[in-house]
């Protein structure tokens, strides 16, 4: 089931942000700007601290297109704390600054559809939210296949130029590259490039 044009779930949850704690968050402190909230499956593991390293690596991207990234897991704000205490040549997620939601319920992960039952973890679900609560782009691995962040900006640059220029993004389209409008004129004068 697919929630694609849907208004993402609403949560509130506890979270780490910038290593303290917030009983309270919520995606919608976030309305009025995009958002990347995305799931990987436990703290301390061996895929996921390569994707929350990837993302605060180009953490500056998102944020000059005006988009918030926010991860989440099943393990609770403690075990989100002593991740981001443990130095990345040890494993750990230090220096991560984005928020890092804690799904202990496992709520979040049902709500979103990303949840493994049989493993109890969520799947490395991402969900692209746009600047009014819905959900405009939704990719979910398996828990042994990382994710492209690169694929991430793509997919944000393309609903941006959607939404300022009402042009679409044809395959393998980049930032800054050709886009064409949503008619049959268009199709063909893309292909006449």
């Amino acid at each position: 089931m697919t929630l694609i044009g849907k208004k993402a779930p609403e949560f509130k949850a506890k979270a780490v942000v910038k290593n303290k704690f917030d009983e309270d968050f919520s995606l919608s402190n976030y309305h009025g700007r995009y958002v990347i909230f995305f799931f990987y499956p436990l703290d301390f593991t061996f895929v996921c601290p390569t994707e929350l390293h990837a993302f605060q690596e180009q953490l500056e991207e998102f944020k000059k297109k005006d988009c918030e990234v926010v991860g989440c897991s099943i393990d609770s704000i403690y075990s989100h704390f002593a991740w981001l205490e443990t130095p990345k040549v040890k494993g750990g997620i230090k220096g991560i600054e984005y928020p890092l939601v804690s799904d202990i319920t496992k709520d979040i992960s049902r709500a979103y559809g990303v949840l493994n039952e049989e493993e109890g973890v969520s799947f490395r679900g991402l969900f692209l939210i746009d600047k009014d609560g819905v959900i405009r782009h939704e990719l979910v691995n398996d828990l042994f296949l990382g994710r492209s962040v690169d694929e991430a900006l793509r997919v944000l640059d393309g609903l941006n130029c959607f939404e300022t220029h009402g042009e679409v993004c044809p395959a393998n389209w980049h930032y800054g590259e050709k886009a064409m409008k949503p008619t049959k004129e268009g199709v063909v004068h893309y292909f006449e490039k």
